[in-house]
């Protein structure tokens, strides 16, 4: 079957929260200051309901396989947006989910009219930072806007 992309449901919070956190514990990141401990990973449909804001779900064969967003972070200067929670289960990795999800968001913040996309990840996500690279980011020395992901410390930016 297919993969389908769609935009997030309240149906798919349970799901994608045990996917996120599955993945935090596979690469050892499962801490204090990431979307581990973060409440809202329990109700992401519910935090992406917010204007300017857009999540997509990578679904096969009815199981969630992936998610990618954009957020407009606050603290973030004028015009930026923050790529959030771009995850992908084991089994699809290395098959381009990745890729079509972060495209899927950077495509969403072109239509909000973002002109910059941040990012925070870790270096233990070296083929998704190898990715982001790919797709024209830029490491920052230090944070932007305030995420309350204080844990993480690769920090990305887009110019679109």
């Amino acid at each position: 079957m297919a993969i389908i992309y769609r935009a997030i449901e309240e149906k798919d919070n349970q799901e994608l929260a045990s996917l996120i956190r599955t993945v935090l514990r596979e690469f050892k990141i499962d801490k204090p200051g990431t979307v581990y401990t973060d409440p809202t990973t329990d109700y992401l449909s519910k935090v992406f309901e917010v204007p300017q804001s857009a999540y997509w779900i990578a679904e096969e064969n009815g199981n969630i396989i992936g998610g990618c967003g954009i957020f407009p972070t606050t603290g973030l200067p004028e015009g930026c947006v923050e790529l959030v929670k771009l995850y992908t289960a084991a089994a699809a990795r290395g098959k381009g989910v990745g890729k079509m999800l972060m495209q899927k968001s950077i495509s969403s913040a072109q239509q909000f009219g973002y002109n910059e996309i941040y990012l925070e990840s870790f270096p233990e996500l070296s083929t998704a930072i190898g990715m982001y690279e790919k797709a024209g980011f830029k490491k920052l020395s230090a944070p932007l806007g305030q995420s309350g992901h204080f844990a993480c410390n690769v920090w990305m930016l887009l110019v679109l």
